[in-house]
C-alpha cells in the first residue's frame, strides 16, 4: 500500500495478497489479507453487513472501501462498483481490489501499473488477488481452496490465505494479517455487523498467528455447538472440583457431585476467564462445552508428582 509520493516507488510498495469471501448459507461476508506492511488490517479490508466486502491494495486508495460499499448498497454490480471507482482515479494503473457483494457476485481489477507478479481470480462468492507475488500460484492457490473449503466462511478465507502463503506468497515476505467477517447484527451484543475483527500487526509468521487469535477468539464470544455439549457425570464433576479448587474457585469437598456449590465455583471461574458465552447458566443442566472443559484442562493442568 503507501501512496506513491516520490520517484523511488519501488520502496515503498507493498505485497500484499487477499481474498475476498461470501457465504450465501449465512449471507456473512468477509476478508482476509497478508502483507509485508504495517498493520495491513487498517488499509485493505473493508465491509458491510448485507452489503458487500471490499479489499484495496497496490498504492491502495482507501476510498474504494467506503465507496465501493456505498456504490452497491446503491444497487450496483461488483464489476460496475469497480469500473465506477477506477474511472476517476488518476493513479488507477497503480491500483489493485477485489468486490464481492451480497448475492455472491465479484470483480477483481489489477492496474497494468501495479508490480509483478500481479493479478487475480474472481467467481461466484469470491475474488482473490495480490501483488508482488512469487508468481500466479498464489492467487490460483487461495481461489482453488477457497472453492474446495468446508465450514465457516472465516475458516475457509484463512484455509486460503495459508494456500497463498504456501504457494508463494509475497516475493518480499510476511509481516502482517487480517480478518474481517461482517454479519449484519452480528457484532458484539449485536450493535453492530463486525461479527470478526481481528489484526496481527507485526509478526514474523502473521497468519499462524491471526489463525492462535481466531481459535481463542471462537472460544470466547461464540457459544457452544449442541455437539460439543458433554453431560457433567461423576468422572466429570470430578476433574471440574479439582481443577476448580487448584485455580482457588471451589472450597468444598472433591466428591464428583455437581451440585451448587461447584456449579457456583464455575461460573466464578468462567466470568474471571472470559468464558460466559460457552457456559450454561442454569443449576440443573448438568452439561459442559466441550472446549471449556480443553481450556480449563490447559489452565489448571496436574502439579508435577
Amino acid at each position: 500500500m503507501g501512496q506513491p509520493h516520490n520517484t523511488n516507488r519501488i520502496n515503498r510498495c507493498v505485497s500484499t495478497f487477499s481474498i475476498v469471501g461470501h457465504d450465501p448459507a449465512t449471507g456473512d461476508l468477509g476478508i482476509a489479507v497478508q502483507s509485508k506492511f504495517l498493520a495491513v488490517g487498517a488499509v485493505v479490508p473493508w465491509a458491510r453487513g448485507g452489503v458487500g466486502a471490499v479489499a484495496t491494495q497496490s498504492w491502495a486508495n482507501t476510498t474504494y472501501g467506503p465507496r465501493g460499499l456505498d456504490l452497491l448498497a446503491a444497487g450496483n454490480a461488483p464489476d460496475e462498483a469497480m469500473a465506477l471507482l477506477t474511472a476517476d482515479d488518476d493513479l488507477a494503473e497503480q491500483r489493485q481490489a477485489g468486490i464481492v457483494d451480497a448475492q455472491g457476485r465479484s470483480a477483481t481489477y489489477t492496474g497494468t501499473g501495479c508490480y509483478s507478479w500481479a493479478g487475480g481470480i474472481a467467481g461466484p462468492h469470491f475474488a482473490a488477488q495480490g501483488n508482488i507475488l512469487v508468481g500466479p500460484q498464489t492467487v490460483q492457490a487461495m481461489a482453488e481452496t477457497f472453492q474446495s473449503a468446508t465450514g465457516s466462511l472465516w475458516r475457509r478465507l484463512m484455509a486460503a490465505l495459508a494456500a497463498g502463503q504456501r504457494a508463494g506468497g509475497d516475493s518480499r515476505g510476511q509481516q502482517s494479517a487480517a480478518l474481517l467477517v461482517v454479519r449484519e447484527g452480528g457484532g458484539y451484543g449485536g450493535f453492530n455487523d463486525r461479527l470478526i475483527d481481528l489484526r496481527v500487526d507485526d509478526h514474523p509468521q502473521p497468519i499462524d498467528e491471526l489463525a492462535r487469535i481466531l481459535d481463542l477468539y471462537e472460544l470466547l464470544f461464540f457459544k457452544p455447538s449442541p455437539e460439543d455439549m458433554l453431560p457433567i457425570d461423576q468422572t466429570m464433576a470430578t476433574e471440574l472440583q479439582t481443577m476448580l479448587t487448584r485455580s482457588r474457585d471451589y472450597t468444598g469437598p472433591i466428591n464428583g457431585v455437581y451440585d451448587e456449590a461447584t456449579f457456583r465455583a464455575l461460573e466464578r471461574y468462567g466470568g474471571r476467564e472470559n468464558l460466559e458465552e460457552r457456559l450454561l447458566h442454569e443449576p440443573g443442566d448438568a452439561r459442559i462445552d466441550r472446549k471449556v472443559i480443553e481450556y480449563m484442562r490447559g489452565q489448571t493442568p496436574t502439579p508435577a508428582l
